[in-house]
């Protein structure tokens, strides 16, 4: 965790690991959190800024994700986006309203009035939609700044409080403006500076792990070979090298010549104290006869 990031609320949009991806391009970090996280968690990061992402959902479904609604009480800079705006129109106390046909792909944006969220972007350029309900009242304090020829409010901000709502989709490269939107929002708005980057967060990581650590004991960790895992075991190896032990298991189902790589990557790349175990006999026979690939993962 670094401090003084971006906190992404995650409401289920397929764009969200996008968003993510541009704010950490910029040299920003950042975190994806579940969107209905308890306050605590959102603070746990102590962000300096905090994005409300896209969503399948409408904001009246029985079962729709909402954040805490303390959240909107922080005094930090909020971007909603499309789901996101929606909810921060309606926490706001704005007006949502569904049963619209639903709208996806192009649409011309129109800026109404200077706004430092679009410092830099003509006018008329492409942005990428894709919504079914949408914002017809903006909240008190806020000005619709934004709109196309379909959507009266594509765009909302207070910008006294620094919130701004977009009903489209900045992190897309289908919006032609998306990134410097969005570098406008983390550095203009926010004021973050663009200081993380990977060597960061594994020194940060490392730190985290020896703190946690602090108590002693030995740490194992069952190792496939993937990214996640083989990251994980990067960072032990290096915070604890002493008290590290990997163990990869052989199912019997692996690629053929994937056992002998994962020994030689990190048993003689890395020379960690890599222990393998044959589990192929035990896996295959619990196997035999089941036909279903559901009940063989």
């Amino acid at each position: 965790m670094v401090r003084g990031g971006v906190a992404i609320l995650d409401f289920g949009s397929q764009y969200n690991q996008l968003i993510a991806r541009r704010i950490r391009e910029m040299g920003v970090y950042c975190e994806l959190i579940p969107g209905n996280v308890p306050l605590s968690e959102v603070v746990r990061i102590e962000p300096a800024a905090i994005i409300l992402s896209g969503g399948p959902s409408s904001v009246y479904d029985k079962d729709s994700p909402h954040p805490d609604p303390a959240t909107f009480q922080l005094e930090l800079p909020i971007l909603g986006i499309c789901y996101g705006m929606q909810l921060l129109a309606l926490h706001e106390n704005g007006k949502v309203e569904g049963g619209y046909e639903r709208e996806y792909g192009p649409a011309k944006l129109y800026c109404e009035e200077d706004c430092n969220l679009f410092n830099g972007i003509e006018s008329g350029l492409q942005a990428w939609m894709s919504h079914g309900d949408r914002v017809v009242e903006v909240p008190g304090g806020y000005s619709t700044i934004a709109h196309t020829e379909s959507l009266p409010i594509a765009a909302m901000a207070d910008v006294a409080r620094r919130r701004y709502g977009v009903q489209f989709h900045p992190e897309v490269n289908h919006t032609e403006f998306g990134e410097k939107l969005l570098r406008n929002f983390v550095f203009g708005i926010s004021g973050i500076s663009p200081d993380w980057s990977m060597k960061t967060f594994r020194k940060e990581s490392i730190k985290t792990v020896r703190k946690e650590l602090a108590g002693g004991g030995n740490v194992i960790l069952g190792l496939s070979g993937g990214v996640d895992s083989s990251v994980v075991a990067a960072l032990l190896h290096e915070a604890v090298p002493q008290r590290f032990t990997p163990i990869f298991v052989d199912n019997g189902l692996l690629r053929m010549g994937e056992r002998e790589e994962v020994i030689e990557t990190f048993r003689g790349h890395f020379g960690m104290p890599l222990k393998v175990i044959d589990g192929s006999d035990e896996f295959l026979s619990a196997l035999s006869g089941v036909e279903d690939p559901e009940k063989k993962r």
